[in-house]
């Protein structure tokens, strides 16, 4: 039995692309992003879903109550699928880390660096791929939604390539995008990468 799942990034809000939110509370989704909700949960509502999962963030919840709405299954908010924990990076803007030596460590060696109080990659790439093959075994044959943030759905599909933590840099999972894993007794495979809503 193959199990398919549809890794959603949360949609766009006001701080991407400027600081890590990382798991800073009250970010909430823009008018884009609110826009690339609704477009996932089209974009979705063609496939066989059993389960819609998402990180307890508020962007994350936003994203998915759509898409669960457009296919009448409820949101199960999943603790596994939450952002990667930043530590005392949480919300610093990208330009006040790019001068942080430690920043530039996690960038280059993130299978050996930590953040400052928070995770390492491999411990987020464990939590995630635990979460995701843990819906496999529930749902076999069924499609699942996967609604979380960059750093965990990234891990995921490099799991899925065979790639470690180190390989990020190679994967863009875009805001409000819909990445596609199929997953069965005979390994797994990317499907679909990064389709995202048009402009």
């Amino acid at each position: 039995m193959t199990t398919t799942l549809f890794l959603v990034r949360h949609g766009a809000h006001d701080q991407v692309s400027r600081a890590l939110s990382a798991r800073t509370p009250g970010v909430h989704l823009s008018n884009e992003g609110r826009r690339q909700a609704e477009w996932a949960a089209e974009r979705l509502a063609r496939e066989n879903v059993a389960a819609v999962h998402a990180s307890p963030m508020e962007r994350a919840q936003e994203t998915a109550q759509p898409i669960a709405r457009r296919l009448g299954v409820p949101v199960t908010s999943d603790e596994s699928l939450n952002e990667f924990d930043a530590g005392r990076w949480a919300g610093r803007s990208f330009d006040d880390l790019a001068s942080d030596p430690a920043w530039t460590h996690w960038n280059q060696n993130r299978s050996l660096a930590r953040a400052p109080d928070g995770e390492n990659a491999i411990e987020v790439q464990a939590r995630v791929v635990r979460c995701a093959l843990d819906l496999v075994a529930k749902h076999p044959g069924a499609g699942v939604v996967l609604v979380a943030h960059a750093e965990p759905l990234r891990s995921l599909v490099l799991y899925g390539l065979g790639l470690g933590p180190d390989a990020w840099s190679r994967i863009e999972i875009a805001p409000g995008s819909v990445t596609t894993l199929l997953i069965g007794d005979w390994g797994c495979r990317l499907h679909r990468l990064n389709e995202e809503a048009p402009a």
